[in-house]
């Protein structure tokens, strides 16, 4: 029953809505994908409804070296995700904090606009989970690439050569309890703070089980961000959302592509701070990292273990730097022998 129990847990992300990998969503996207690759090449007689289904599920591409690392990064981060999970920051932890925070200011009371309509509630509550939660992982994202520290973990992402949709779990451990802890403070600070401010109004709006926006973001293609199928959008449009062509880009090793499209859903964040990068049609990308990295794509020793050192290096010429520059005390003279 235990082996059972933990097979169970292992897959539950693929029959969990709240997950990009529900199979659902996979679902829709092989269908999106089929009809793009089509549709795009509808004026070329070899590209029929058949080829278009070989290039689909191209076994080059799900069967290569960098795609089977996807799948056994995938079991082993969730078994770690099973050890580590009862020791991080949770949402209701979260929100009962932020509620109580909120309690100790004299400018607000609890309840104040709890006579607000309850679709009124509904929509702003989606909407502001939404960007508050979109926008942390816009900053994290490009904190990871900013902070060598933090690019040591999240290179293991970047280091996939082919992309599939499992390869969104494609991380160094460590990173997932980053994202975690953000999810936890960005989420749990919303819903107490909404429970706060509207009291019993509040209702956690949800289709089948998760955010109508977020929901929305997974049936129109999320998992095709991670793929080899390069649907982009109308420019005025990849400057709100991010296309999968554009996320294809940011895992670009080409140098024009580096540090371009952070957002995870929205690209108003990347146009706002200068990191945005519209989508290029009809343009080969290669993945993964270049020189001594490029060894992360498939060793699983190298993935797991090599951050570690990389971190480690990193805080011990930060410490050697900081203690080259603190100034040094002078030793006390020698007292004079005619004194």
């Amino acid at each position: 029953m235990e082996v059972w129990d933990n097979l169970i847990w292992i897959v539950q992300d693929f029959v969990d809505p709240r997950k990009r990998v529900f199979v659902g969503y996979l679902f829709l996207s092989l269908v999106i994908a089929f009809v793009w690759m089509w549709w795009v090449g509808r004026r070329n007689p070899d590209n029929t409804k058949r080829s278009s289904l070989r290039r689909l599920f191209d076994k080059r591409i799900f069967f290569s070296n960098s795609a089977k690392a996807d799948y056994k990064i995938f079991v082993l981060n969730r078994l770690f995700s099973g050890f580590i999970s009862p020791l991080l920051l949770t949402q209701v932890g979260i929100a009962t904090g932020m509620f109580y925070l909120l309690h100790d200011q004299d400018w607000i009371r609890s309840g104040a606009f709890g006579n607000t309509p309850k679709a009124l509630v509904v929509a702003l509550f989606s909407l502001t989970m939404f960007v508050v939660d979109d926008f942390t992982k816009y900053l994290l994202h490009r904190w990871m690439h900013r902070w060598p520290a933090l690019w040591s973990l999240h290179k293991v992402h970047h280091s996939a050569t082919t992309m599939t949709p499992i390869t969104v779990y494609r991380v160094h451990p460590l990173e997932g309890v980053l994202y975690g802890a953000r999810g936890a403070v960005a989420q749990g600070s919303t819903i107490g703070l909404f429970i706060f401010l509207f009291g019993n109004t509040v209702d956690l709006y949800t289709v089948v089980g998760v955010n109508v926006l977020v929901f929305a973001f997974h049936v129109t293609g999320s998992n095709l961000r991670h793929s080899h199928v390069d649907i982009h959008y109308w420019p005025w449009l990849e400057r709100i959302l991010i296309s999968p062509a554009q996320h294809q880009l940011h895992h670009s090793v080409a140098e024009e592509h580096h540090d371009k499209n952070f957002g995870a859903a929205l690209a108003v964040w990347d146009w706002l701070f200068g990191s945005l990068h519209l989508s290029e049609r009809e343009k080969d990308l290669t993945f993964g990292l270049d020189g001594r990295d490029a060894d992360y794509e498939a060793d699983l020793g190298t993935i797991y273990f090599r951050p570690f050192k990389e971190i480690g290096r990193f805080f011990k010429r930060r410490a050697t730097r900081l203690w080259h520059t603190v100034p040094k005390r002078s030793s006390p003279a020698a007292p004079r022998k005619d004194a």
